[in-house]
């Protein structure tokens, strides 16, 4: 296997080769599926007074990568998403901007010319984003296009195929290469977990994206159902925890797909708090991958703001 270009010293010894790694990841503690699901579910009835919830808006706003992943995405989509990333509401000059917007590859340039400046992270899917299938070679090429075109934050796909198949020294490797070619970019990695099945094997990729280098592990890619659920960012959160508990290192996670709701938002904060600790509630090291949960934000906050609903019409559309 690959040696990552950095690791603990006191993992070492679960990446020296292939047996290491799966001896390492299946002696993991096992996920209690009815523990997690009514922890979850009990966070998750939280309740959050006015001042709080204020807050916690502009936290999740923050925490926002506002993203555009379709066939028919422009140039000036790309360009009207950069604005209001910048200015998520154009009255109210004192909501907080975005902390990334996430594109394709050949989009990476628009955005950046269009955030230039504005210290808002421009990120890109690579590796063949959204399955992921394709050639070692293709996935460095893709990563390398999107760094040289400005990207500050990379998302990769796991060869879920590979993991499912035991195979993780594959992923490890890919996962490796992937981070050097990433540069001073930050990588973030897809488990894609509505692919995973169980919590096992949601923990076990966590820790083999940690092992790796990833500087985030991410839910999902947003195009498989399901995508983000609680239960499964519980999971995750656990893994960043564990592994600072070890390390010493902060690594992030961004749940995505199917957070929608400024109600949702505020759930997966809580768990942050709760499940990591407080160093989390931050866009360093937490961030909602969402392409609709920006309005419902920023509507939330008229509310509190104005003491009556605004509605969407009140919210660009993005």
């Amino acid at each position: 296997m690959a040696a990552p270009t950095t690791l603990p010293s006191a993992l070492a010894d679960a990446v020296r080769d292939e047996s290491s790694l799966r001896r390492f990841l299946h002696g993991l503690p096992g996920v209690d599926q009815v523990g997690v699901e009514q922890r979850a579910a009990g966070l998750g009835t939280r309740s959050i007074k006015k001042a709080s919830k204020m807050q916690a808006i502009d936290l999740a706003i923050s925490m926002v990568d506002l993203t555009t992943l379709e066939g028919a995405d422009t140039h000036g989509k790309v360009r009207s998403l950069a604005a209001k990333a910048k200015r998520p509401d154009p009255e109210r000059p004192d909501v907080p901007k975005v902390a990334a917007v996430c594109v394709y590859p050949d989009m990476v340039k628009t955005a950046a010319d269009e955030l230039k400046g504005t210290g808002i992270n421009i990120a890109s899917v690579a590796t063949a984003f959204p399955s992921g299938r394709s050639t070692m070679d293709i996935k460095l090429a893709d990563t390398r296009f999107a760094v040289e075109q400005g990207a500050t934050e990379v998302d990769m796909v796991i060869d879920r195929g590979a993991f499912l198949s035991g195979r993780y020294g594959q992923v490890f490797d890919e996962i490796v290469k992937i981070k050097q070619a990433c540069g001073d970019a930050h990588l973030k990695v897809i488990l894609e977990t509505g692919e995973l099945v169980t919590y096992d094997n949601v923990r076990r990729a966590s820790w083999l994206a940690l092992l790796a280098g990833g500087d985030f592990i991410k839910t999902s890619t947003g195009k498989v159902q399901p995508a983000a659920t609680l239960p499964v960012t519980h999971v995750m959160l656990q893994a960043v925890r564990d592994w600072k508990n070890q390390t010493g290192e902060l690594r992030g996670v961004k749940p995505a797909g199917g957070i929608r709701s400024t109600k949702d938002a505020i759930k997966y904060l809580v768990a942050v708090h709760e499940v990591a600790g407080p160093e989390w509630l931050d866009p360093h090291l937490f961030r909602f991958g969402a392409s609709t949960l920006l309005n419902d934000l920023l509507m939330q906050r008229r509310t509190q703001l104005d003491g009556h609903y605004s509605g969407p019409d009140y919210v660009t559309v993005d």
